[in-house]
């Protein structure tokens, strides 16, 4: 950020009074600008032992299989957030179950929150998905997933085997490469 939305004048970088961070402020209008993490939603959506996947249009990762998550928007709820991300990737209804992962994608800014769901209509690709598919666990594309999150949230699931077993959080950050490392 370079510029103050509020009022348009040149932020500064430097660790406001009774912070301990660096943030974006703006010494024309006094507003300290707050840079968080960002909420991605999901839902691992299963029918007669098969879960949905997406093929992805767009990028990142364009081409690789993932589970229908996104980002959420203002003004709705998780569960109605991962809803409506199935229902634009893969045009397809599900019925909310629980929230069963959480993973900190720290480098990215972000944190992915799994809810599981059963899948109650036809599926179809959306505008952001080359291609839907139904999968066993066996049938998946393991090597061919988009993201880790992703790949955490099914291995989570299926070890679960459908029963609640709470939220499993989890952790992501880029390997921090050796000093001593050849390059």
């Amino acid at each position: 950020m370079k510029f103050c939305p509020s009022c348009g004048a040149e932020v500064k970088y430097r660790v406001p009074a009774d912070d301990n961070r660096e943030r974006a402020v703006c010494d024309a209008c006094n507003t300290v600008h707050y840079k968080n993490p960002l909420v991605v939603v999901g839902c691992v959506a299963e029918r007669d032992g098969k879960i949905l996947l997406c093929r992805r249009a767009i990028e990142p990762r364009y081409g690789y299989w993932t589970v229908p998550a996104g980002f959420m928007e203002l003004g709705e709820s998780l569960a109605e957030g991962a809803a409506r991300e199935t229902l634009e990737e893969a045009c397809a209804t599900v019925e909310i179950g629980h929230l069963f992962a959480s993973i900190d994608v720290v480098d990215a800014g972000q944190v992915h929150l799994f809810f599981t769901g059963k899948l109650v209509s036809d599926i179809a690709p959306g505008s952001e998905s080359l291609e839907v598919g139904m999968f066993t666990e066996d049938e998946i594309p393991w090597d061919e997933l988009a993201f880790s999150s992703g790949r955490y949230a099914l291995t989570k699931y299926f070890e679960d085997r459908g029963h609640n077993n709470g939220v499993h959080i989890h952790e992501l950050r880029r390997a921090k490469l050796s000093a001593n490392r050849s390059t």
